[in-house]
């Protein structure tokens, strides 16, 4: 049995993925670039080679390796292989939106727990994205606050580290996120609770997040961060 709601005090969560929309962000702004171009482009296949190109051995930080990722894939879509179009989709993840429930569900859960974010992304890009679901963190922990990305442990220690310094434990976290990789299967072998949101439960494979290399059974399991805080209140309340 899942640890109940009712029992922790801080909700951690991925941001890019689980609170905003970043495979619209991405398909949306290379589509633009197509547009502006002339050229039609495969926005699921464009995810798949986005994916590929983001886990190779020379990434940068997040949402700077964009720029990195947009001249490696940009002739395989047909696109013109022009540093300007890789500056442009860098600089639109700032406008990144998020999901239609994201802002609503995060201020219901901030009036229960400490929302602690946990993301890949650069500082600057942490902070477009917190503005735009209402700024409902407590904390915040950026690539660039921890020297690492998940599924790194080190990056889970330094949020371990804070909730220890207010005089708490990781058993007071339940961990939300929507990518197996990068989270689900890292925080249950950390002895974290887990919560997956399974944003692309109507589609097919992983998108552009990287596939595991085993599917971790999550202790709690929705497919939006609405279903999320419904099943708080109504579990609280009861």
């Amino acid at each position: 049995m899942a640890k109940p709601f009712k029992d922790f005090k801080y909700l951690t969560f991925d941001v890019v993925g689980t609170l905003i929309d970043f495979e619209s962000g991405l398909k949306d702004s290379l589509s633009m670039i197509a547009a502006e171009t002339g050229v039609m482009i495969d926005e699921e296949a464009a995810l798949t080679l986005y994916r590929q190109a983001r886990y190779e051995p020379d990434v940068e930080p997040f949402p700077d390796d964009l720029v990195r990722v947009y001249l490696r894939i940009a002739p395989e879509l047909g696109l013109p292989a022009e540093r300007r179009y890789g500056e442009s989709l860098r600089d639109a993840a700032k406008s990144w939106k998020g999901f239609p429930d994201s802002a609503e569900a995060m201020a219901r859960l901030a009036k229960r727990y400490r929302l602690i974010a946990m993301t890949n992304a650069q500082r600057w890009a942490f902070e477009c994205f917190s503005k735009e679901i209402g700024d409902p963190f407590f904390a915040g922990f950026t690539t660039d606050d921890t020297g690492t990305e998940k599924p790194d442990p080190a990056f889970f220690e330094e949020v371990f580290k804070f909730v220890e310094a207010e005089g708490n434990s990781r058993n007071d976290i339940l961990h939300v996120a929507q990518s197996q990789y990068h989270d689900i299967g890292i925080s249950r072998k950390l002895g974290l609770t887990n919560c997956w949101i399974q944003r692309r439960h109507d589609q097919n494979g992983y998108g552009a997040t990287i596939e595991p290399e085993r599917f971790t059974e999550p202790d709690y399991h929705f497919t939006s961060m609405a279903a999320l805080a419904d099943a708080v209140d109504q579990t609280i309340a009861a």
